[in-house]
């Protein structure tokens, strides 16, 4: 009983595990915390008049030769541009500073490091097989960001 509580206490605490960054990229993510609070919402041109548009998510830029967004008027929601970027060392990283691999089978772990990569399992690899990956990742140190698995076993349905 016991050691089965460990062991979830151990894949608990891999869970939660932070990565290990550079003093460098601590204050780098900090920025990009900080630019990203900042930058407005990007609307997407008439996301307003038709609801299939959709507000966020789907931006397109403004080409009309009359665009009132794309001639920058104050009125206008702003423009996705060059000046609202986050540094390009945190670019692709999680918010925690992991950077994320897909991995489809065990060997793709091997050159890969737990405290700075989070693994996420390929979309076609199947439940078997899937396990397996949680498993050996698990064991490994690697964090999962798509677990199917939680905790002890079966599967993501009860």
């Amino acid at each position: 009983m016991a050691e089965k509580k460990a062991k979830e206490t151990k894949e608990e605490d891999t869970q939660k595990r932070r990565p290990t960054l550079t003093a460098e990229e601590v204050r780098l993510m900090a920025v990009r915390r900080a630019v990203r609070s900042r930058h407005p919402l990007f609307v997407r041109q008439h996301a307003h008049r038709y609801w299939r548009i959709g507000r966020w998510g789907s931006w397109r830029r403004p080409r009309g030769m009359q665009s009132k967004q794309r001639r920058h008027y104050g009125y206008r929601s702003e423009v996705v541009s060059i000046g609202y970027g986050t540094p390009a060392q945190t670019r692709g990283r999680t918010a925690l500073g992991f950077v994320p691999v897909v991995i489809h089978h065990p060997g793709e772990m091997e050159e890969l490091e737990p405290t700075r990569h989070l693994v996420i399992i390929g979309r076609s690899v199947g439940t078997k097989k899937r396990l397996g990956l949680e498993e050996s990742a698990r064991k490994k140190g690697f964090r999962i960001a798509n677990p199917l698995a939680r905790g002890g076993g079966g599967g993501g349905e009860e």
